[in-house]
This record gives C-alpha cells, structure tokens and sequence, in this order.
C-alpha cells in the first residue's frame, strides 16, 4: 500500500508498520597499490638483471673488435658495456639481502656475470679467440681423420703429449661428429661459457659444505668468476681437467668424513654463526663405494692433462693433515692411477719431465716465471701484466683477513684453506713451460674466493645473541667494502683478461693465408715461424715440421736478428723444403711477450725479403710467406737490412 507523505509502496515484508531501510550498494573494488602487486624487494630483483642484460645486448654490435689498438678490447667496448657490468654488481648485491629465501636472483645474477664478462668474443669473432686454441682442434681433425693414437710417435712442435694424453681430444672428437659440424671450431669459443656453467653447481657444493649463509655462498662464486682471468678454461685439456679435478674433491668434502674426527666443531657454540655442521661420518665400507665411484673420474683427468693429477694428489694430501679426512687409500689410489699412466702412456714426456727436474727443482725465481721471456712490452700488456699482480694480492689479502678474523669458521672450513694452499709447493717443481704461476693460482682460486669472500660478509645475521658494537662496526665496514670490492675486481678483471686481446684475434684472411702455406708444402717439411701462437700454426702437425725459432730468452733472439737469414739458414736441415709464416698475429705476439725487441719483427721481415736465400712466395697486408732457396751461391746479404 501506499506510505503516508510519499505515495511509495511499503516493501512486502514491512508488515510492522516499520520502514526498511533500502538494501546497501555493492563495494567497489578497491585498486591494489603497486607496492602490493610488485613488492619493491621483488622489483629490485630483476630490474637490474633486465636492465644489465639490456645494455650489454645493446653494446654487443658496437664493440670495435677488428680495429684494435694498443689497449686490446679496453677502449674498443662501449660505455654501455661497462655499465652493464656496474648494473649487474648493483643488482647482485641488492638480491643478497633475499639469498637466503631466495637464492634464484644470486644465481641468475652470477651467470648474467659470466656471459656478460666472457660471451662476447663468443657471439662476435669470426675466428678462433686465443690462436694457440687452433691446435687442439688440429689434434681433434687428426684423431678422427687417422682414427689412432700414437703416444711414441715423434711429432713436431711438441705435439706428441697430446696422443699420450688424449681423453680430452677423444672426447671432443666424439662430440663433433654426434653434432654433425665441420670440426671444434664450430663451438671452440664457446668453451669459458660452458666450463664456467659447469663449474657453478660444484663451487656451491664446495662452499654449501662449511657455511649455511647463501650470501657467503653466492659473494665467492662471484669473486671467482670475477678472478678467474687466467685464460685456463677455453677448449683445452686444463679447463676440463679443473672441472673434473674440482668434482672430485666436493664428493670428498662431503662424503670422507672419518667417523669421530669432527670433535669439538659438533658443538654449534664452537662454530662460527654461518658454518655448517661437519657432514656425517662415513664408515668404511662407504667410503669404499665412493671410490670406487671416484675412480673413473680419477682415470679421465689422468687421461687428459698431465699437470692436473699432480694437483689433485697434492690436494688429498694435504687433506690427509686433518682428522676428518684422513683417507690414504684415496690418496693411493690417485697416486697409483697417476703412476699407471705416467709409466705407460705418457712415458715419453714423464720420462722426459724428470730429466729436466736435475735443474728446475728448487729454483723457485725460475719457476715463477710468466712465459718464455717474462717480460711483457706495449700499453696492453703492460696493464694486464700488473691488473694479474693486483688481483692475485686482492684476493690473497682479502682471503688473509677472513683467516685472521674469522678464526671460527676458518676451523671448521680448514680442509678448504688447505686445499687452496696444496698448490703453491710446484713453483719448487719446475715452471711448466713459464705457466705454473697461472695453474697455481688456478687451483687456489676456488678456496681463496670463499675466503675471500668471508672477508666482506658480515656473520652477525642469524646470531641469536644481541649485536655487540664490534658487530655494529663490522658490518658498517663491510657494509662499504663488499661494493668497492666487488667493483673493483670487475675492474681488475677487464685488463687482465681483455688487456692483450689484439693478440687473441686473428682475421680470418690470415688464417686463410697459413692454412693454404702449409697445405701447398710437401709432405715432411720444415714450416719456420717465431712463435706458435697463430692460428694453423700446427695444422698438418703429423705431415710437416715446425721450427717456432724465437721462443727463447730475449738476447739469444737479439743475436738471431744480427743476421737473421744465416740464422735462420744455418738451422735448416740440409736438403729439407723449408718455408717461413710470418703473420700480423706473430709480430703482435712477439712483441707483447718479449720476445723479440721493439721493432724485432720488422727487421726480421725485411731481411729475410733482401736475402737471396728466401724467396716471397705469397704477400698478404696479414703476413708473408717466404720458401727457403739454399742454392744462390752469393749467400745472405741480410745483415744489417732496416726497415
């Protein structure tokens, strides 16, 4: 019925006489803010890995690799490379604050580093980055060519240990033809990607087996990517047997701890805030199986590289002076693999190697040597030379400081810092070619970035006790530190890795140029050269001889250049075809190690052109190739000759 002074209907239900009141409006959603739907942690998580990888995809094509000056890469890569880089440490160091919920951003943020820091000669060269690389690829070619191994065979440009250790190349071999390519080549630069991927999994194991904290986790396979400068881990036997090599001492660490050994560090009160508890014990009989598991490992590094079995027996045993690991049926076994091959297979060089110890033993100047000469000349060189001498003091420093100061954790971490010390006894062995000060610090690198990497990251989180002031001073110190540091040794890293990149690149019109000089020499001749560190430098190895005749001490090649075509002539075997290579990548090489002095090589050129005893059989603005003519009865007239 109609209510009284409005003429509306009552709703049916009022029966009382009582108004209703009309029925409420449905809410209106309310817009969530953006800090609720994007979290400004969550945010500040992968805007700056987008923003990294953005930039360096931007600066990829602009990069000036084929016009490269004194300073090799440096002052070819854009300004958004190096900002990349700077935006990636910036992102990293802001995913740390959530490692330990959410250790995915570290992670995606140390391999966004390691493309960032080495892809780029990967995705860009159009020949193979590090010249001396193209020799394993000619082992690779011959092995599936001749389908044999001939470990006593005497080939030229020292080439045989490569048959007497070929587990590496028999395993690439089967990779290019399950693939289908043409050769190594197709993949050779993409080697420092792939070790690198593959060593990440195993470094957190190492690392995950004394600390809990994933910031300390994550900060030392950052520091190792970013002090891992060397060069060790492009396509060669080293940079697999590492990997090997490191695999089996985290299923050591993990898996050999002797029943009862751990003592008081089962105590949490003795441990440091982030250490781990000591892995459980194993008995015998487990430590049995994991031998057993571990010897096929053992037997492939001894298959592949002669240098990194020695390592590894060093690492057991210095691994035997603590209780917890204590295992010297492990050690024997290792040494008895090592001695197997050594005394069958690698007979040759072993046999070889220990004839020469009479004189390296105990020299330790010597063996500490860098390369053949030493000394290193040019903008480049000079810079990279004394980027390695800081980085190596950085983080022996860095890694000195955890030791003193976080005496804790370095108790129960011993194992590791023994590890990482094993290797510094070689530089009393001999110098392996003046490339032991790289291997030493190499197999170092892993233990000393952890260390390191306690250095710079504070304990006090998780700690249950109230913060003291020390804590409070120490974590505004490295509140500072970890950024400058962490910066500062992706500074280090470029010089060291990129300052002498001129002489990793070779055009491939040069490389062009040698391949077709060694193909048109006949079977057994001799193929003269300063150095073999030039693409095809060692290509047809099993067919011709090589004479690399300047790498020796700088003044024996200072007499070399008084007349460098007697010199030269006078060391050709009578009656033998002989041809000379001389490359832009030689005349590079030469002069950024020292080998010959500032002008050397264009001397060396110019003689051997004004002799008559070597003719010009092919030019090129990358290099010349001259055959050897002994019949002209007027002798050299190359003394003397400038450019």
């Amino acid at each position: 019925m109609p209510t009284p002074l409005t003429g509306r209907s009552s709703p049916p239900d009022a029966l009382d006489g009582t108004e209703q009141k009309p029925p409420a409006e449905p809410e209106k959603p309310q817009l969530r803010r953006t800090s609720e739907l994007l979290p400004p942690d969550l945010v500040f998580s992968w805007l700056p890995l987008l923003l990294g990888i953005g930039l360096w995809l931007y600066a990829l094509p602009r990069i000036g690799f084929r016009s490269m000056g004194d300073y090799g890469l440096l002052d070819r890569l854009p300004a958004a490379f190096y900002l990349s880089l700077l935006v990636l440490t910036c992102g990293f160091l802001f995913s740390l604050r959530r490692a330990g919920t959410a250790p995915w951003w570290p992670a995606a943020y140390c391999v966004a580093l390691l493309f960032a820091l080495k892809a780029a000669p990967a995705v860009l060269y159009d020949s193979v980055r590090y010249p001396w690389a193209s020799k394993h690829d000619a082992v690779i070619n011959q092995l599936l060519i001749n389908g044999e191994l001939r470990p006593n065979a005497a080939l030229s440009g020292n080439m045989s240990a490569y048959d007497q250790w070929p587990g590496f190349f028999s395993l690439n071999a089967a990779l290019v033809r399950a693939f289908g390519v043409d050769g190594a080549t197709a993949y050779l630069n993409w080697a420092p990607i792939v070790f690198g991927l593959l060593l990440m999994p195993v470094l957190i194991l190492i690392y995950r087996t004394f600390t809990e904290d994933w910031r300390l986790v994550w900060t030392a396979v950052w520091i190792f990517q970013a002090a891992n400068w060397v060069g060790q881990d492009y396509l060669a036997p080293q940079g697999f047997a590492f990997l090997l090599h490191l695999t089996v001492l985290a299923v050591v660490l993990r898996h050999f701890v002797r029943p009862g050994s751990a003592g008081r560090l089962r105590d949490r009160t003795c441990l440091d805030p982030v250490a781990a508890p000591v892995p459980p014990p194993t008995g015998v009989r487990q430590r049995a199986v994991c031998i057993a598991i571990l010897a096929p490992l053992i037997a492939a590094i001894n298959a592949s590289h002669q240098l990194t079995p020695v390592m590894l027996c060093a690492s057991l045993l210095a691994l035997t002076l603590t209780r917890r690991y204590r295992n010297i049926g492990l050690l024997a076994v290792a040494g008895l693999l090592m001695l197997i091959w050594d005394l069958t297979m690698g007979r040759p060089l072993f046999v070889e190697t220990l004839h020469t110890l009479r004189d390296s033993i105990g020299d330790l100047l010597q063996n500490s040597r860098a390369g053949y000469a030493g000394e290193l000349t040019g903008p480049g060189p000079e810079l990279a030379g004394r980027a390695n001498v800081l980085m190596v003091l950085a983080v022996a420093v860095l890694a000195g400081i955890a030791v003193f100061t976080r005496r804790k954790l370095t108790r129960s971490a011993l194992p590791l810092l023994l590890v990482s010390a094993a290797p510094v006894p070689m530089f009393a062995v001999n110098d392996y070619g003046g490339e032991m000060l790289f291997r030493v610090y190499l197999f170092g690198l892993p233990g000393a970035a952890f260390f390191a990497a306690a250095a710079l990251v504070p304990a006090v989180v998780g700690t249950r006790r109230a913060p003291s002031r020390a804590d409070a001073v120490r974590r505004r110190v490295t509140g500072v530190a970890l950024p400058v540091v962490l910066v500062a040794l992706i500074v280090g890293f470029m010089p060291s890795y990129y300052g002498k990149e001129k002489m990793h690149y070779t055009p491939p019109a040069e490389t062009a140029m040698v391949t077709r000089a060694i193909d048109q020499a006949p079977k057994g001749a001799l193929m003269l050269a300063t150095t073999g560190s030039f693409p095809q430098a060692l290509h047809r190895y099993d067919q011709v001889e090589h004479w690399f005749f300047a790498e020796q001490e700088l003044p024996e090649n200072e007499k070399m250049l008084r007349d460098p075509a007697r010199y030269l002539a006078d060391g050709i075997p009578p009656g033998a075809p002989a041809f000379v290579v001389l490359t832009r990548t030689q005349d590079i090489y030469s002069a950024g190690e020292g080998l010959l002095p500032p002008g050397g090589f264009g001397r060396l050129r110019s003689s051997l052109s004004a002799s008559p005893l070597f003719e010009v059989v092919e030019e090129h603005p990358y290099g010349v190739v001259f055959a050897y003519r002994p019949g002209d009865p007027r002798g050299s007239r190359s003394g003397g000759t400038t450019p």
